[in-house]
């Protein structure tokens, strides 16, 4: 995580971001374009905003469904002990699954949200009982499906574009 924050940066580097964050596959040129800088200029900025972290990666989405992904389902998880160790395994094991998209400590009654994509239900009863309920300490399991997707955003609302 950079050390940074939005303060560093100037109109200009927002607006490099923005049209990044809508399309990732934006030519130099292009982006160049619409920010009204020279390519070499454009390329130099965008070299910097990755070196001091604000653009992570760059990456494709897919049609979850499309590739064989027909569930989405966020699940709850809490754990029986808080020591390190137990801790450090269930998030070491978590970070193994492919099918688990992200994984976020919580407060309030659960220790864990997990936003995961499964084939069907049996993929998803399979899931649970053998990858999920085997994980260090897990002590109780709370799984709610998605029936539809109202909005699914990327992009975060940056401040001044």
């Amino acid at each position: 995580m950079s050390n940074f924050n939005t303060e560093d940066l100037d109109d200009v580097d927002m607006a490099i971001l923005q049209l990044l964050q809508v399309d990732g596959r934006m030519s130099n040129v292009d982006l160049a374009a619409q920010i009204k800088l020279s390519p070499p200029a454009t390329h130099a900025r965008l070299k910097r905003l990755q070196t001091r972290g604000y653009i992570r990666k760059f990456t494709a989405l897919l049609d979850q469904e499309m590739v064989g992904f027909d569930m989405t389902c966020y699940v709850n998880i809490s754990l029986r002990m808080h020591g390190t160790n137990e801790l450090e395994q269930f998030r070491s094991s978590v970070l193994k699954m492919k099918k688990v998209l992200e994984c976020y400590q919580t407060t309030g009654e659960f220790d864990y949200l997990l936003k995961i994509v499964v084939h069907n239900h049996r993929d998803l009863q399979h899931f649970v009982e053998n990858s999920l309920s085997t994980l260090p300490g897990v002590a109780r399991i709370h799984t709610s499906l998605v029936l539809d997707e109202i909005k699914c955003s990327t992009e975060l609302p940056l401040k001044g574009v």
